[in-house]
């Protein structure tokens, strides 16, 4: 019997990540949302070289190339903060041509290794949302950084609609409810006939859809919530809901202080 409880016990032992293991990608987003974009590569590229079968590993490494460049190019203030002038504009912005090329890369090698995985295990979830994730990424590379809306809208569509088959089969997995929030929240924000082209199209642009998907992410969610938080509070400023926006920006600035861009939209705020 002793012998039984042993052998049961190192089975589960074996089977569960250590604690290192399941706060590493957490403390790597971390350090991303707090703009320490060195210390992210780090633990997101370490994740690769201990769980080289984890899409998880390459997308949230490609995330913070990503996030790297929406804070050097000052994009979230521009696009999101500002008026829609600047939202619609189709400006290409001066990518950097190197983070580009890493980016790539890790997208590349997101795609080799949720392939493999997807054809052992249609059903893991951890590579569907590696999948979801290159796709929401790419996605905003090509449509804030690159301008490129119409391939951009392609694959917000397709993140959706993976997303939406993610929640029926994993209704916990609170990230992907961001790909449905986004898709409909930023549309929305469009021209009424762009509005009415993208539905014909086959894209959801309803904002109320989109801000209470945003909310579940950002209530639940686990790597993208700070996301979702600020989204939320991009909504609250542009519908004049300041004590909303001040109430979330101050949870993000507190919770990431070397994040300068929760502190100026709170000074802007107050």
């Amino acid at each position: 019997m002793i012998k039984t409880l042993v052998f049961i016990a190192a089975a589960l032992a074996a089977a569960l990540p250590s604690l290192a293991e399941q706060t590493a990608l957490d403390e790597g987003y971390r350090a991303m949302y707090n703009l320490d974009f060195g210390t992210a590569h780090r633990i997101f590229k370490d994740w690769q070289v201990s769980h080289p079968q984890d899409g998880m590993g390459p997308a949230s490494d490609a995330a913070a190339y990503l996030f790297a460049e929406f804070d050097r190019l000052r994009i979230l203030q521009s696009e999101f903060f500002a008026d829609d002038n600047s939202f619609l504009s189709s400006r290409k912005l001066s990518a950097d041509p190197a983070v580009k090329v890493q980016f790539e890369k890790a997208l590349q090698r997101t795609d080799e290794v949720v392939a493999a995985t997807l054809a052992k295990s249609p059903n893991d979830l951890n590579a569907q949302l590696a999948k979801l994730l290159r796709l929401g990424l790419h996605s905003d590379y090509l449509a804030l950084v690159e301008k490129k809306n119409l391939a951009a809208l392609s694959e917000v569509k397709e993140s959706r609609t993976l997303a939406e088959k993610m929640l029926r089969e994993h209704p916990e997995c609170y990230d992907a409810w961001l790909a449905v929030g986004v898709e409909n929240y930023l549309l929305s924000l469009k021209p009424a006939p762009v509005r009415w082209l993208l539905r014909i199209g086959g894209a959801q642009t309803d904002k109320d859809t989109g801000i209470a998907k945003l909310r579940i992410t950002a209530e639940k969610g686990r790597y993208l919530l700070p996301y979702a938080r600020l989204l939320l509070a991009v909504a609250a400023v542009r519908d004049k809901r300041h004590a909303d926006a001040r109430q979330i920006l101050t949870w993000l600035s507190t919770e990431y202080p070397k994040n300068r861009l929760y502190r100026e939209e709170l000074e802007k705020l107050h």
